[in-house]
């Protein structure tokens, strides 16, 4: 199960596609035709009702997530007696955009990459209206990414936050103090400790998947409170800060102080195993490799905040995540709307999907909520991590996660840079493009292939 929570979050982001500009009129819900707190028309009302009734189509991703929300319905039917929920799992990347465009059969709410989002709002309800009570405890990132011409919409599900995590055991054999690792600066140079103490050593991974590769580069870049595209859609990768992490990841290439490898794949797996790579900047899902992938190195493993790019910077930044989404042309898309509250709003609904459950024993431990108040770093929804030698990863992750900076909605043309920056970024780790050139390269293409062609 949780093998195929990591997969799906890998290749969350690989598809999203631009969906069409019809605008579909609702079946159901009320909404306001004027402007209102959300920022936007068309805005989504709860039920105006003590005891809401109806029947609600719910539409997620096969595999543990599924089990996961699955088990929540119970809980939810417990508030809700009235309301009969429909639990579907869909191929939502083939079959979602040809729903919303024909309106024929379209579910009630939508389990959604961050990613798409952006693509797709011409068919979806501006939350604003029904957000508004929890904004104010939300992690700003997520609702920056999901909010596009001042409306918002999706619901915040998760939060991935980026942490270092190395092996606690290699280093402190060859005399490298990982609790010394502030900066950056500080990780070149516990990396070149460690490789002359095994000079085989590519001490930090370098992402050889140009997708993936080009999702832990915007990582980077979160941290520094910036991102590919900014909030009016307009491309911004020529700035300091992509310079100042290609120069990065060039010197890590250039001194042999790398790893070259696909996330997880065998050369990957096993050059962890034998403590050559012993430094993995990640989001929190990199906590499945060593529950699941390692089988030398099991047990050895930690996590930390990233690096800050400056002394006194943000320990972290956000790689990747998904929230909830509610058609228009859902017929009952008010009643999906209660669902989504209690799965994340609700202290129980979102202990059940955290908490240890059949599906995750010790609890769901490869992301945090979205919500402040569910990720309270003093009181854990999922245990310690044996893996990592017993550490409390839910308080490095909600530590780390509360200084993730604010963001901008990701662009529907995200997926499509892959074949600009996420190939000229390889071709850099190949020594055949200096940082400048993959800039240059990059903007000029995205720019002329993608943006302009919005």
């Amino acid at each position: 199960m949780l093998r195929h929570h990591l997969r799906r979050r890998t290749l969350a982001l690989a598809a999203a596609t631009a969906a069409g500009g019809l605008g579909l009129t609702a079946c159901g819900p009320s909404i306001t035709s004027d402007k209102d707190e959300g920022g936007g028309t068309d805005a989504l009302r709860a039920p105006d009702t003590d005891a809401p009734s109806g029947e609600i189509t719910i539409w997620d991703r096969s595999g543990d997530l599924f089990e996961v929300f699955e088990g929540v319905i119970d809980d939810f039917n417990a508030v809700y007696p009235d309301i009969k929920v429909n639990h579907v799992a869909v191929d939502i990347d083939a079959k979602l955009q040809n729903t919303l465009i024909t309106g024929a059969d379209v579910p009630d709410g939508v389990f959604l990459d961050d990613a798409k989002i952006s693509g797709y709002t011409d068919y979806l309800w501006n939350l604003g209206d029904v957000l508004q009570p929890y904004l104010g405890d939300m992690a700003q990132q997520k609702i920056d990414v999901n909010t596009v011409d001042g409306a918002i919409y999706g619901v915040p599900y998760d939060l991935n936050p980026g942490l270092l995590f190395y092996n606690a055991t290699a280093l402190e054999a060859a005399g490298v103090d990982a609790s010394a690792i502030e900066t950056y600066d500080d990780l070149l140079e516990a990396a070149r400790r460690y490789k002359e103490a095994v000079p085989e050593a590519g001490p930090i991974h370098l992402e050889q998947s140009a997708f993936l590769g080009q999702l832990q580069l915007e990582m980077y870049a979160s941290q520094l409170g910036t991102s590919i595209a900014d909030a009016d859609g307009e491309l911004r990768l020529d700035s300091p800060e992509y310079r100042r992490i290609l120069e990065f990841l060039d010197t890590v290439r250039a001194e042999g102080l790398g790893t070259r490898a696909e996330y997880l794949t065998p050369t990957d797996i096993a050059e962890m195993d034998n403590g050559n790579q012993v430094f993995y900047p990640w989001a929190i899902w990199f906590s499945f490799a060593p529950q699941q992938m390692l089988d030398q190195t099991s047990g050895d493993w930690r996590a930390m905040e990233l690096p800050a790019w400056d002394a006194g910077g943000a320990r972290s930044g956000a790689m990747g995540g998904s929230s909830f989404v509610l058609p228009k042309d859902g017929a009952n898309a008010d009643l999906a709307w209660l669902f989504y509250e209690f799965l994340m709003f609700d202290e129980v609904g979102y202990t059940a999907v955290w908490g240890p459950n059949p599906t995750y024993p010790t609890g769901l431990n490869t992301s945090i909520p979205a919500y402040e108040p569910a990720a309270d770093p003093t009181a854990p929804l999922f245990e310690p991590v044996e893996a990592l030698g017993g550490q409390d990863l839910w308080s490095v992750a909600t530590e780390a996660g509360a200084q993730i900076p604010g963001g901008a909605p990701i662009p529907a043309w995200w997926d499509g840079a892959v074949d600009y920056l996420g190939n000229d970024v390889q071709r850099m780790l190949d020594g055949d493009m200096t940082p400048e050139e993959v800039i240059a390269s990059a903007t000029e293409q995205i720019q002329t292939n993608l943006v302009d062609r919005q």
